[in-house]
């Protein structure tokens, strides 16, 4: 088992805890009161008791942190070089169709530098840990990306658009690309997991347009202490910004990078004449 830091063991205790509260409403889902936010969003009281859960259990050991929550947005901290990113549950249409493929992700910003990240699948009972500089683990078990270098023998994983978003026309181009050139693409609802996915050399590479920072923190940590590279839609480093991420082993990273870009720049063209 590999050694976890104070850090990581604050952090994986409070994705344990609340994990044992989504385990018993995912066994309970008929008896769940579930609001809509947003079309085709929904958010659960398991998402709520969840946050609260692992705030308390972050507050109680750093007190000082700040932290930016899904479901109750920024928290103020005295430690202004330390907040908290946390997504609840990634995954909630998952969870709520009774489909196995959520997540808690827990991310540690330190400085303004992604520092350290969780994300725990609690049906599966994996548990991906990285902190900077110290490697990724899954289980207690060191994890690479994978190192499959041929387009055609990779498989890709993406987010589809749904009803209210933009960008439905883009990620077509995107796909369409994507399809022509590889193994396959997956789309299986979870951003966390498919960052941690890549992490763990089960996936080449993932894409997904304008996602929230506290989906993505903990995924990023994860694949770039794993050995891969993480950009948004640009090649940029505007991923916690709304401007999409891509996230890849070394040699997949720049022709995935190419394509997505490709199908942006037409969808721009074809957007300014019309």
């Amino acid at each position: 088992m590999a050694y976890l830091s104070p850090l990581l063991n604050v952090m994986t205790g409070a994705a344990l805890k609340a994990a044992r509260g989504l385990i018993r409403d995912f066994g309970e889902l008929e008896h769940l009161q579930v609001s809509k936010k947003g079309q085709s969003d929904f958010v659960s009281k398991a998402d709520h008791r969840a946050e609260e859960t692992i705030l308390r259990k972050l507050q109680k050991a750093r007190p000082a942190y700040g932290a930016l929550l899904e479901e109750s947005g920024i928290v103020s901290g005295t430690d202004t070089s330390n907040r908290w990113l946390v997504d609840p549950l990634d995954g909630t249409t998952n969870f709520l169709h009774g489909i196995p493929h959520f997540a808690i992700s827990i991310a540690l910003e330190r400085d303004g530098e992604l520092f350290a990240g969780v994300v725990y699948s609690p049906v599966q009972d994996e548990m991906y840990v990285a902190e900077k500089g110290g490697g990724a683990f899954l289980n207690g078990r060191r994890i690479r990306v994978s190192g499959r270098r041929r387009l055609d023998e990779s498989i890709f994983a993406t987010g589809i658009p749904f009803k209210g978003l933009e960008n439905h026309a883009l990620f077509l181009r995107q796909l369409a690309a994507v399809m022509e050139d590889t193994a396959g693409v997956r789309r299986f609802g979870s951003a966390a997991l498919d960052l941690a996915y890549v992490a763990a050399g089960r996936y080449e590479g993932f894409w997904e347009n304008g996602l929230s920072p506290w989906g993505l923190a903990a995924g990023i940590v994860l694949v770039r202490e794993a050995g891969g590279f993480v950009t948004d839609l640009e090649g940029g480093q505007g991923m916690l910004s709304g401007d999409g991420v891509l996230a890849a082993n070394t040699d997949t990273h720049e022709p995935l990078l190419r394509m997505v870009t490709a199908a942006r720049r037409a969808e721009n063209e074809t957007t300014s004449m019309a």
